[in-house]
């Protein structure tokens, strides 16, 4: 029996040659038309729809042209999707790297709170981030701003890519929660404290998980904040303090 032909693995968009192709590039081009309005177009169509309903078909007919036409300037879908995900971390705040004497604690908190809401405001920025390689130039610019930040603290080497992680896969579970749980009150055609109000009244009534509420209770109350944004700000601020002060220990130990 021949042997299948294996298909090498895809890298990223940005490691193929692809994002230099020029927008006036080859023939036959449709005017009008170019890559970053493709990528712009498509960052609308996923924050009004979502990554389930994008698809070549709906992104074409939304910018009035054949699929065919899009693909002048992108190979596949999964490019394009790339390319949506670095555009959207254009969008990230960055400490300046010449200012002099500013806390790494405050930077770090900057840089925190930016990646949450870039991942709340855009809830598909989630699930690609976790797909693809997100090199992209906007990411990389990001990536470098919380490793020139994390080397000030005065951790050792062998301890920054752990103090990375800890606060920005923190970030990135609490942000990717607060952007589901916004969007399941959305489609409920519910207020946030509404929403909350109604599940903690069916949880509370439950047999099965009245005691379980019972026991949070303290907690809930200590918890604070009168609203569901407000008590979602507390978490958030108290666990990045956490963080924080746990790099600072150690430090202290190294």
């Amino acid at each position: 029996m021949a042997k299948a032909v294996e298909r090498p693995a895809r890298t990223s968009v940005w490691l193929e040659g692809k994002t230099r192709r020029s927008n006036s590039g080859r023939g036959g081009q449709p005017s009008g038309l170019d890559r970053d309005r493709i990528t712009e177009v498509t960052v609308r169509l996923l924050d009004a729809e979502g990554l389930a309903k994008f698809s070549m078909r709906r992104l074409a007919a939304e910018l009035n042209v054949t699929p065919m036409s899009v693909y002048w300037y992108v190979d596949t879908k999964d490019d394009l999707l790339e390319l949506a995900l670095d555009a959207a971390s254009a969008e990230l705040r960055l400490p300046d790297p010449e200012t002099d004497g500013e806390d790494w604690r405050d930077q770090l908190r900057m840089l925190a709170g930016e990646y949450r809401s870039l991942l709340v405001r855009h809830p598909w920025v989630s699930p690609l981030a976790g797909t693809y390689l997100n090199i992209g130039p906007h990411s990389q610019a990001f990536s470098r701003a919380v490793q020139r930040v994390l080397r000030r603290t005065g951790l050792p080497p062998r301890g920054l890519t752990g103090a990375i992680a800890a606060v920005f896969q923190f970030v990135y579970g609490f942000g990717t929660v607060e952007g589901h749980f916004i969007a399941r009150c959305a489609d409920a055609g519910m207020t946030q404290d509404a929403y909350f109000r109604h599940a903690m009244s069916a949880v509370g009534a439950a047999p099965e998980t009245a005691e379980f509420i019972q026991e949070s209770a303290d907690m809930m109350a200590a918890r604070g904040g009168g609203t569901v944004e407000e008590m979602r700000e507390r978490d958030f601020d108290f666990a990045l303090e956490l963080l924080v002060a746990g790099i600072e220990t150690m430090v202290d130990r190294a």
